[in-house]
């Protein structure tokens, strides 16, 4: 079930909250009992590790996928 992160307007409090993805844009009340809450934006980072410090090689080429040599 995914997580949620607000924040109050009344007490500048960051929390969060696990609902169903249904309820996504349901308001929440704070902890401390007050209701003037936003939702905020969160970002998920994904990424590879790169141990080797190589960088990974492009695929594929331009508009023709590299095969007639434009």
């Amino acid at each position: 079930m995914p997580r949620y992160e607000y924040r109050c307007r009344a007490c500048g409090d960051t929390f969060e909250v696990q609902r169903p993805m249904s309820e996504a844009n349901a308001n929440a009340a704070c902890p401390s009992g007050h209701d003037d809450t936003v939702k905020l934006l969160s970002t998920v980072a994904v990424g590879g590790g790169n141990a080797g410090g190589a960088q990974p090689r492009p695929s594929g080429g331009g508009c023709c996928g590299g095969s007639c040599g434009c």
